[in-house]
């Protein structure tokens, strides 16, 4: 029999929803949130019954019941604590989804929360996969220079594992058996050291390299003047760091097309700008290879700014040495998360529980 999936994501504006037979796409849609709709809710998890009830509207537009599903994976969420791969969408999980002190608020939360009801409904299992918090660090990664902060794992990790793990595929290789270092470079850069099919370590997209709305690590003393300088309120550092840092807040665009236009019309600031983000790039892949001790077997870059050869080519120029560069633009999570789902549903990869 086919499988059915019903594709939750959920993000901050949006709602993306797509329904998958086995590995091929039958329909997709994203449906947009308002401001003003979206201002009626305090919390995010106070948006899962409006949330709800358009995702009930696709179905019934589309002429598909609950009932012609056999499972439903959403979006994974910011939970601490959380390893790679799939989980079945228990109690101890919805409640760690919506506790501020167990995960953190971010709309992709709201991929299980929405879900698990909607299966309950129809008496089919619901899932989440490859959670932005996705690792299994060991504990020598975990610490800082801070008592009281502990390094937490967050970064792209579901494109980076579907391309990983698409790699491996494409290659004849198991991906359980070879180490690769991923960059996923979006609006945030993020990049991930993959040690036989899990994630030990990452550079999350605050807290290494800058990126085309990302203001990347600064040298903390010089930062913490910036805090106290009376001039920004906490909002909006917050915004500087993430949004409006990077090249958007040298060049007024995190466009990487019309940056590139404005460096092939000899703007020689933009050509720095993108010079010096391949280079803070490259410095990040050198210490993921480090953490791999150089056993690697491809570097991967992708995502949307993967399009881009002239930065492509510029990174590579830096780590070529270290490993074979694979290039793969682009992303789609849904595919992803159904393809994850459906290894899921075929008993080809085992649902974790996750326990509080």
């Amino acid at each position: 029999m086919p499988i059915k999936q019903l594709i939750i994501n959920p993000g901050s504006t949006s709602t993306k929803l797509a329904v998958y037979e086995d590995e091929r796409k039958i329909l997709q849609e994203t449906i947009e949130h308002s401001a003003e709709e979206l201002a009626a809710f305090e919390t995010l998890p106070d948006q899962v019954p409006y949330r709800t009830e358009l995702v009930k509207g696709f179905l019934s537009q589309h002429g598909i019941g609950l009932d012609q599903l056999s499972g439903i994976m959403g979006r994974g969420g910011m939970v601490w604590g959380i390893e790679t791969g799939g989980y079945r969408v228990n109690d101890d999980l919805m409640k760690a989804l919506a506790d501020e002190e167990l995960s953190s608020p971010h709309a992709s939360n709201l991929g299980g929360l929405i879900g698990r009801p909607l299966a309950d409904e129809a008496g089919i299992p619901a899932f989440i996969y490859d959670a932005v918090t996705g690792a299994s660090l060991p504990e020598v990664a975990k610490v800082t220079g801070f008592p009281e902060i502990v390094k937490q794992s967050c970064c792209h990790v579901l494109n980076s594992r579907a391309m990983a793990i698409k790699y491996a595929k494409e290659n004849g290789l198991d991906y359980r058996k070879i180490n690769i270092v991923v960059v996923h470079m979006g609006g945030g850069i993020s990049m991930s050291a993959h040690r036989q099919g899990e994630i030990v370590d990452s550079i999350g997209d605050d807290e290494g390299q800058f990126s085309p709305e990302r203001s990347g690590c600064v040298q903390l003393l010089e930062f913490l003047k910036l805090c106290y300088s009376g001039k920004y309120t906490y909002a909006e550092m917050k915004k500087k760091c993430r949004g409006k840092g990077g090249m958007a807040a040298y060049l007024g665009t995190s466009d990487a097309r019309e940056i590139e236009k404005m460096i092939d019309g000899g703007d020689e600031k933009a050509k720095l700008l993108y010079d010096a983000e391949a280079y803070q790039v490259a410095k990040g892949i050198g210490q993921m290879s480090a953490v791999l001790k150089g056993d690697i077997r491809t570097i991967i870059l992708t995502g949307g700014l993967a399009h881009s050869k002239r930065l492509t080519d510029a990174i590579t120029e830096y780590v070529k040495f270290i490993a074979p560069v694979t290039v793969m633009p682009g992303e789609n999570e849904m595919e992803a998360l159904a393809l994850g789902g459906l290894r899921l549903l075929r008993g080809e990869e085992e649902a974790k529980e996750f326990k509080l």
